[in-house]
């Protein structure tokens, strides 16, 4: 087990990571609100799970992640009144986009992917806990309430002073007549035209916050590891997380909390009432593929803001293009020769420098440095030609294991429509010395997005992000 530390929003220091169970990492992250489509900045916090999740793997520790839906909250409840038919009908296409936005870009999947509508009775059950000790109340409208005079640790968190009372857009949203401006909605009593369920605690439909205590318990126990989500989440949402979780099970409801700072585009948050959202398909049809866009995301500090723009992916373009570069040379390497006695120095070396930059509270960029430094020492290597077949082989496999903690290295194993016969082709004009129709064919191939590169090892060829359109 490596010595990772992590910086907990739950006080702000860097803590050493020691998980409850030692044979078993269990870990929360807020999903999406499918109310619309997700923007590349929820992406961001969602990615910031997956490296969690493959970095502890990496380190030799059995993970349990956990990520939510939510798939009813007050936002999808005015688009329902809007637009009519049922809760399904509304949230099926976003979250089939979204499972689609998740594999595009090798993110997980959680070993659990659970949605509110899914736990309605342990939501309930919650609430009666609360109820039956005092810590919230029920109006005349059958909604219900936490109390938050009844929890002199709130706050704690979001480090507010001692009985503020600070509203968000989403605390506002929840006023059903509460006793207390700071107090906030657990369950909302039914409404004309708006879903209800009938629970122990009566008829109506969970308000936001409960939804994440609930599941979270209901698949990782009253007390788990580590949480994440954006910094936006802190308060009023990861807050009420808290003060409701443990007035209702008296323990601590989570060790470790991580949240990334926010994607920014011209200044400003990205987010969809800011209007300055993209979303990754809005990405994509500008040229540029999902792993340059999970580089993208992933190449700089989760707690740093990120300014986006086209550079940050032309960036993520040409680093993605060196590392998968070296790992096809490396691919198509062969020497017959004795192996280098300095290569298992070199490759452990590696490994070492990067497991110490991800163990200082996740500095992939520390991490990324040790990848390309690495690059930069195999790739002289192979142009000295002082590896053997099997050192080229060992060298891919190590930097194929650094991967999978980044996800990022492309060599496909496919080729476009059309393309495996231009390159046997190509590769008979180069044999026949026919070099006028060699690079005809390349620029062919080019433009179909596979770029060839003439080697010592023969022709080798990969598929590029941005395909010409002539």
């Amino acid at each position: 087990m490596t010595r990772l530390k992590l910086t907990n929003t739950l006080g702000g220091a860097l803590e050493e990571f020691a998980p409850l169970d030692p044979s078993n990492v269990r870990m929360y992250s807020c999903g999406p609100t499918v109310y619309g489509p997700s923007h590349v900045g929820n992406f961001r916090a969602f990615l910031l799970g997956d490296l969690v999740s493959r970095y502890l793997r990496w380190s030799g520790y059995k993970v349990m992640w956990v990520m939510n839906i939510t798939d009813v909250d007050d936002r999808i409840i005015r688009d329902l009144g809007e637009k009519g038919g049922t809760l399904d009908e509304l949230t099926a296409p976003n979250i089939a986009r979204f499972m689609a936005d998740l594999g595009g870009l090798r993110i997980g999947p959680p070993d659990v992917l659970t949605r509110a509508t899914e736990h309605i009775p342990e939501m309930a059950a919650l609430i009666a806990r609360l109820l039956a000790n005092g810590h919230a109340y029920k109006t005349d409208d059958g909604s219900i309430y936490f109390r938050i005079s009844s929890w002199p640790a709130y706050g704690t968190l979001a480090r507010l002073e001692p009985g503020a009372a600070r509203q968000t857009e989403r605390v506002a949203a929840d006023d059903y007549g509460k006793d207390d401006v700071r107090d906030f909605a657990l369950w909302k009593g039914t409404k004309p035209g708006e879903p209800a369920w009938e629970t122990e605690i009566g008829p109506g439909r969970p308000g936001w916050h409960i939804e994440c205590s609930a599941m979270s318990m209901k698949q990782l126990g009253e007390s788990f590891d580590i949480h994440t989500g954006g910094v936006d989440l802190i308060f009023p949402h990861h807050e009420n997380e808290i003060a409701q979780s443990e007035a209702a099970t008296g323990k601590k409801f989570v060790t470790t909390w991580l949240h990334n700072a926010h994607l920014q585009l011209s200044g400003q948050k990205m987010a969809r009432r800011v209007g300055n959202i993209a979303r990754p398909a809005d990405v994509y049809e500008d040229g540029y593929t999902p792993v340059e866009l999970r580089y993208a995301l992933l190449a700089t500090h989760y707690r740093a803001p990120l300014e986006w723009g086209d550079d940050t992916l032309d960036h993520a373009r040409a680093a993605l293009e060196r590392l998968s570069t070296a790992v096809a040379a490396l691919d198509a390497y062969e020497e017959d020769k004795a192996d280098d006695p300095d290569l298992p120095a070199v490759l452990a070396s590696a490994r070492a420098a990067f497991a110490l930059a991800m163990d200082d509270d996740l500095n992939v960029s520390g991490a990324l440095a040790a990848v390309f430094e690495l690059v930069r020492d195999l790739n002289r290597r192979v142009d000295v030609r002082s590896l053997s077949s099997a050192d080229a082989q060992r060298a891919a496999a190590a930097l194929r294991d650094l991967d999978s903690v980044l996800g990022v290295i492309s060599v496909p194993d496919t080729l476009p429509d059309g393309a495996a016969a231009l390159l046997e082709e190509r590769a008979a004009a180069r044999a026949a010395k026919e070099w006028a129709k060699s690079d005809e064919l390349r620029d062919t191939l080019a433009a179909m997005g596979v770029a060839v590169e003439d080697t010592r090892d023969g022709q080798r060829w990969r598929v590029v992000g941005r395909v010409s359109d002539g």
